[in-house]
This record gives C-alpha cells, structure tokens and sequence, in this order.
C-alpha cells in the first residue's frame, strides 16, 4: 500500500488569479509544475488532498482582523484554481480556516486512515500555510516532503530562508525533478 500523500496547498482563485484578492504572480509561475507533480503523483496511485483556505461569509474570523479578507465562501476566490482538477471519487478537498492544514480540520485523521508516513507539500505561501502544515506534519511524526520549485510566496528571499529552515530542521526539500527521479524508482510509495 503506498503510503505518500501529495498534499496541495491553497491553491485557490485568490491567490492564482490576477484578479484575485490575493493573487500574487508567483503563483502562477508554480502552477504548471503543480499540475505536473499532480499527475505523476497520480501515475503513482498516491492520495491526493487539496487544502482550500475557505473563510466564512459575514462571520467573524480571528485570521482576519489582520489581513485582506480573502478566500470567502460563495465569492468563488476559494475554489481551487481550473488547472488543478479534482478528482470527487479518490481526492479529499479538505477546507481549512488557518495558516495550518492540521488545524481545525480531519487532514490527520485522512491521513492515519490512509496509512500514510510522507507527505508531499506544494502550493502556497511558504512563510505561512506550508511552514505551518510542515511544522504540524513534523510534530505528528510525518515526514514532510517539500517540493521547493512548487511553493512560492510573494518575496524570493522569504521562500528561501523558510525552505532553508524546512531542510535543515523539520522535512525535506526536493525539486520536482528529483521527486519524479524517486517516483520513477519506486523510492517514494
């Protein structure tokens, strides 16, 4: 049974589309290759999980009272971005309200069901919801795997001193063609 999930984070219209309340162009950059590690991690039979940041429409959020509203319910800017499909018979779209996938949601529970040990991060942004969902993955005993040409943020230096961080203390960091090499050699499931 394999036990690897790829995980992908908050890829959603807000943050993908230049129209949303969010958006920023290095999502953009990152989705073709998101959609790449998608498919083959699909080859591979791996469980997929989409991790959708989703505020609730005119309720409080504590998330909120420092940032841009974004990602609200009904809005569309928290469906995850056209290029990414979902597959409604085998992918968990999982909704979350905090920087961490882990928080407030099943994600561990789907994963101790699933049996799985690693998990594969993509998405964005890499100083907030990857460092807390890889720092969550870490503490619960999984091993993160963190794609690192498939996360951005809006500032180069922020993504990389916070990959530099994942590698030395609490994951991996690979590069999708390193993932693909380990795929392809069964190294990874």
């Amino acid at each position: 049974m394999n036990n690897t999930a790829l995980i992908i984070v908050d890829m959603v219209k807000d943050f993908t589309d230049p129209e949303g309340l969010v958006f920023y162009p290095q999502n953009l950059e990152i989705l073709p290759r998101i959609k790449q590690v998608l498919d083959e991690c699909r080859k591979h039979n791996m469980l997929v999980i989409f991790l959708r940041h989703s505020n609730r429409k005119d309720k409080f959020d504590k998330n909120l009272v420092n940032m841009r509203p974004n990602c609200i319910e009904g809005t569309g800017g928290d469906e995850i971005d056209p290029m990414l499909t979902v597959d409604p018979v085998k992918d968990y779209v999982i909704k979350k309200r905090r920087y961490s996938g882990f928080v407030g949601t099943d994600l561990d529970m789907v994963l101790r069901e699933n049996k799985i040990q690693n998990v594969i991060l993509v998405g964005t942004k890499t100083n907030c919801c990857i460092r807390a969902t890889v720092t969550d993955a870490y503490y619960l005993d999984y091993t993160p795997i963190v794609v690192s040409d498939c996360v951005a943020t809006n500032d180069e230096t922020v993504n990389q001193v916070h990959l530099t961080d994942i590698k030395k203390y609490l994951g991996k960091v690979i590069t999708s063609q390193e993932l693909f090499d380990l795929l392809d050699k069964g190294e990874m499931v």
